[in-house]
């Protein structure tokens, strides 16, 4: 599967998506649409399709935002330094799509790896587990624990 960022991808983009992948920008806590979801599957860039996330890694972080402990593909997720609004954060972007996807935090669950993946849903598209081999992620099944 080949993941890439098109001009067509990104004129697919809601108003709220385009604002938040492509202008750093950020939704309001407790809006997203992934906030509260709990069915297994992955969530993949909205903009290019790589594999990001794995439900099998997510957890309320009780922030308002979908928070993950780990990518499923590290090599898939650019961390940088950004200093904007006056902290110090690292921002966490997508390789191929080069989508804003939110941020990484050190205070995660220790038992899992102590970070928290502070993401905006909608950078995100979701596939269901049922749905992810006849789209092209069968690969990374055995990433998330069936229902």
């Amino acid at each position: 599967m080949k993941f890439e960022k098109s001009q067509a991808a990104i004129d697919r983009l809601t108003p709220e998506q385009h604002r938040i992948t492509q202008s750093a920008g950020t939704e309001r806590p407790f809006t997203g649409e992934y906030n509260d979801n709990e069915a297994p599957g992955i969530y993949v860039d909205i903009v290019s399709g790589e594999p990001l996330f794995a439900s099998t890694d997510k957890f309320d972080s009780g922030s308002g935002w979908p928070s993950f402990t780990k990518p499923i593909v590290a090599a898939y997720v650019n961390e940088l330094r950004d200093s904007t609004h006056g902290m110090a954060r690292t921002e966490v972007r997508s390789v191929h799509g080069d989508s804003h996807l939110g941020h990484v935090f050190p205070d995660g669950p220790r038992d899992r790896g102590g970070l928290r993946y502070c993401i905006n849903s909608a950078s995100l598209r979701f596939v269901p587990r049922d749905e992810m081999a006849a789209a092209g992620y069968g690969d990374y099944l055995n990433q998330v624990e069936e229902a």
